[in-house]
């Protein structure tokens, strides 16, 4: 639609063009020999006037959601395209990933190569639209090198941005999102299922898991 405008908007113009000049060559042929000069001016500076046709306006691209990390920078990865992070530094104990859409599905695996074997530690996340519901989450990284890798495991026509940034291990594990403390812990036996309803006015959760150094191996649903 925008490119059948511009064309009109063209033809437009050179259709009053045309017509501009000819009713000029009539009014100069009743105007005397003396005033030619002048009346050609005051015609010429009316065409002009009457030519300048505004640019039609330009679509503004949709705004990204605002990240919860303000340092790293925001990396786009292509579906089925994989982004690493490496941390080669033991002072880095503990990151947080931000994973984001501009509107469309999300569907990403989070792994974390800890140590010089590289043991993984896998997150997988499925987000029908990632720009009203980003996913964050913080991974403890002790004792480096480390590296985190996003896989973006779903179409070429979903992209998803990233953002991986090394944040302070001091405090507990989950106070670099929200500031409030979180509620007593509760235990989860293997093949139990808990849930957690909210009011409607709770606009973002957050959820800590932990094991007393066992596998843990959980699903959480929304």
């Amino acid at each position: 639609m925008k490119l059948a405008s511009f064309f009109f908007t063209l033809s437009v113009a050179e259709a009053f063009t045309v017509s501009t000049q000819r009713s000029t060559m009539a009014n100069l042929a009743a105007i005397p020999r003396d005033n030619t000069a002048a009346a050609m001016d005051a015609q010429l500076g009316q065409q002009v006037q009457k030519r300048s046709v505004p640019p039609p306006p330009t679509a503004s691209a949709p705004a990204r959601p605002t990240s919860l990390l303000a340092k790293s920078p925001e990396v786009t990865v292509q579906g089925g395209s994989l982004k690493t992070w490496a941390f080669s530094s033991p002072s880095v104990e503990r990151v947080m990933c931000v994973l984001k859409t501009e509107g469309r599905p999300l569907d990403a695996d989070v792994e974390l190569w800890a140590g010089p074997d590289n043991t993984p530690h896998k997150i997988r996340v499925y987000i029908e639209n990632g720009a009203t519901r980003p996913f964050s989450c913080v991974m403890e990284t002790p004792r480096g090198p480390n590296t985190i890798a996003v896989r973006n495991i779903g179409q070429l026509e979903f992209p998803l941005f990233s953002q991986i940034e090394a944040v302070s291990a001091n405090g507990p594990l989950g106070g670099e999102i929200s500031a409030e403390p979180l509620s007593a812990p509760i235990v989860i036996q293997g093949g139990a299922l808990r849930t957690f309803p909210f009011d409607p006015s709770v606009e973002s959760v957050q959820v800590l898991l932990k094991t007393d150094g066992r596998p843990l191996n959980a699903r959480i649903e929304l």
